[in-house]
């Protein structure tokens, strides 16, 4: 059985990036700030530990004996100028490396395809943040999938498209479902290895 860890697991898209990795039988840890957070329909099926993505030692901990990473890290509806994400990605990088692991996979932004002065203003910090993130992952030497989905719907699953590099374009959005059991399931195919994949509904 493989062993993953989630980082932003409680989140509306980690949620079901854990339930598809639970599908999958893998054995999945949680890091998390606050145990009330986690769903009670997957809480004694997987591994919690408390700590933060912000903090070296709680990150190394995390990653310790695990085989496969998955980084879903959000700020829910917060949009103001932040470096949490990026901390906890630069945290979760050296410890995949410490701990030599390969493989993971990060949620970001289509917004990235984007020519930086034709984002939403609304989205201009969170972008930023994602950026940060972005590059450090395409300068690593792992086997990253950094999936840039445009918005994440609370909708049933459908037909998706992928793309290497941009957005696919049939449409502005992706099932959360889908989102989820991608997120995972790129990690299975070496495809996808050092690849920046746009995702959409079609």
């Amino acid at each position: 059985m493989q062993k993953i860890v989630f980082f932003g697991g409680t989140g509306m898209t980690g949620q079901c990036a854990v339930r598809s990795a639970l599908k999958k039988g893998l054995s999945v840890r949680l890091l998390v700030r606050n145990e009330s957070t986690v769903p009670e329909d997957f809480k004694e099926k997987v591994e919690l530990l408390k700590g933060d993505v912000t903090n070296a030692e709680d990150v190394k901990k995390a990653v310790e004996g695990q085989e496969l990473v998955c980084v879903v890290l959000g700020t829910r509806n917060d949009l103001k100028p932040t470096t949490e994400m990026s901390d906890g990605m630069t945290n979760i990088l050296a410890a995949m490396k410490e701990a030599s692991l390969k493989k993971f996979s990060v949620c970001l932004s289509s917004f990235l395809f984007m020519d930086p002065e034709k984002v939403p203003a609304i989205f201009v910090n969170i972008n930023a943040e994602h950026k940060r993130m972005l590059d450090m992952v395409k300068n690593c030497d792992l086997e990253y999938r950094a999936v840039l989905p445009p918005h994440i719907a609370d909708e049933e699953p459908a037909k998706f498209a992928t793309a290497y590099d941009k957005a696919p374009g049939h449409s502005r959005a992706i099932s959360k479902l889908d989102l989820g059991q991608f997120l995972v399931d790129c990690l299975f195919d070496d495809e996808h290895s050092r690849k920046v994949i746009g995702i959409c509904k079609m």
